[in-house]
């Protein structure tokens, strides 16, 4: 009976454990009528994130302000940590990149690829795509790769 109790006192320290875990705060910059940067939001909630989201007329400003390279822009723009994370970049790598906190600006999925976080589409098409890095000099490198 005792060695009951002592696993359910256990087992309740471990649940109390990862409820207690918050989520991480992240920043979204969007327009206000962008559906698949609502729906990468969404992906982001499902995966501990608490994103709080500012509709913009003009996104560009925010991008420049946080020095995302050219080629590597996208429909949206979030901070997390003082990290930049432009594009449908999927939730597991922003983890990573709050892990591992190498030193960059950011990380960036150029453009709009079918099947990353957020730009689902019906007929199931996935693109292969790059989860790149960028420093702040605007120099790139790949820090993922997504396959179909």
């Amino acid at each position: 009976m005792r060695s009951l109790g002592v696993a359910a006192m256990a087992a309740l320290l471990v649940l109390g454990i990862v409820t207690a875990q918050q989520p991480v705060a992240i920043e979204v910059y969007k327009t206000p009528t962008c559906g698949c940067c609502g729906k990468w939001v969404e992906h982001l909630r499902q995966q501990g994130f608490a994103p709080k989201v500012t509709d913009l007329e003009d996104v560009e400003t925010i991008k420049v302000k946080h020095g995302v390279p050219d080629g590597s822009r996208s429909c949206h723009t979030a901070i997390v940590q003082g990290y930049v994370v432009e594009g449908h970049v999927p939730a597991k790598e922003v983890h990573r990149l709050l892990k591992e906190r190498p030193t960059v600006v950011g990380i960036a999925v150029p453009g709009m690829p079918a099947g990353s976080p957020g730009m689902e589409v019906p007929n199931g098409r996935v693109d292969s795509f790059d989860v790149i890095s960028f420093d702040k000099q605007g120099k790139t490198r790949v820090f993922a790769s997504y396959r179909k």
